[in-house]
Formats: structure tokens, C-alpha cells, sequence
């Protein structure tokens, strides 16, 4: 007898532990829903307006950005053209420099060589002159072309330039040093 009182309690406990969690579960079936029985008329709704000065504010942040960049490109246009210039004038004394040796090389090495310092003034002298007049924007195409066609030789030059560029610096720091 008491074997068959011990099954008969067991399943009143398994009952008994299953019908609380089947309350809960009910329970969490019967909360409130949301009513979707509603239907939008329209697609898209205006958003709420914003605290005075806010879309000012937004504007002036835009036009500030724009006015900024505006400025800057402005600076450096001006610079650039202004080391053009200074550029296009050292060249151009440069030039001078030559023909003005031309004739001491005619006379202390020979006319031959006077004559190949000439023609290299000449050439200094035109590439002067071309220099001074191209646009900033132009010399930017022409030095985007030359990269494009020959990349190689742009880095090169690039080193080369930038290594003159930091011993130019390095001597220049070594001479107030001294």
C-alpha cells in the first residue's frame, strides 16, 4: 500500500507546480495591448519646432563652415601666388646672373662655352616667363598631369625636394647654434 501512495503524491506535486506556471503564463496573455485598429492619414509628420534661435544657430554653423573654407582657399591662393611671383623674379635674376657670366666665360674659357652659358640663360629666361604667366590653378593641372603620366619620377622629385628641403632647415638651425 504505501507504494502506491507515493506515486499518487508525486503526480499531485508535478500537478501542482505545473498549474501556478500555467496561471502566470495566462496572466501575461490578458495585459493590455495596444489598440491598432487606428490608421495613419499621412505619411510623414512635420517635426516639432525648434527653441528660438536653434535653426539660426544651424544656419550660421553652415555659412561659418563654408565661409571658413572660403577663406582659407583664399589665403592660399594668395600665398601661392605670391611665392609664384617671388619664384618667377629669383628666376629671373637668376637668368641675368648667367648672361652677365657669359662674358667673363668668353673670355676666361672660351666664346664655345660662353655661348652654352647663353643659351642656358635663355633657357632660364623662357621657362621665367612661362612661369609668370600661368594661373595658380593651371601650374595645380599641370603638376596633377606630370604625376598621372610618370608617378615614379614624382616621388623621386618629391625626395629628392625634400631632402634639400630639411638640409636647407638643418643648416639654418646649425648656423644660429654657432
Amino acid at each position: 500500500m504505501a507504494e502506491v501512495k507515493k506515486p499518487t503524491i508525486k503526480s499531485t506535486t508535478k500537478a501542482a507546480a505545473k498549474k501556478p506556471a500555467a496561471k502566470k503564463a495566462a496572466t501575461k496573455k490578458t495585459a493590455p495591448q495596444k489598440d491598432t485598429s487606428e490608421t495613419r492619414t499621412t505619411k510623414a509628420q512635420k517635426a516639432a519646432p525648434l527653441k528660438a534661435g536653434a535653426t539660426k544657430a544651424a544656419a550660421t554653423k553652415k555659412d561659418t563652415t563654408g565661409d571658413f573654407k572660403d577663406r582659407a582657399l583664399t589665403k592660399a591662393k594668395s600665398a601661392a601666388s605670391q611665392g609664384k611671383e617671388r619664384t618667377g623674379n629669383a628666376i629671373e635674376n637668376l637668368s641675368k646672373i648667367i648672361e652677365d657670366s657669359a662674358k667673363t666665360i668668353d673670355d676666361n674659357v672660351g666664346e664655345k662655352y660662353g655661348d652654352y652659358a647663353r643659351s642656358a640663360a635663355d633657357a632660364v629666361s623662357s621657362f621665367a616667363e612661362k612661369l609668370n604667366a600661368k594661373e595658380i590653378d593651371e601650374m595645380v593641372e599641370d603638376a596633377r598631369g606630370f604625376v598621372r603620366k610618370s608617378p615614379a619620377v614624382a616621388i623621386g622629385a618629391a625626395a629628392v625636394v625634400g631632402f634639400l628641403v630639411s638640409r636647407l632647415i638643418k643648416s639654418g638651425m646649425d648656423d644660429r647654434d654657432a
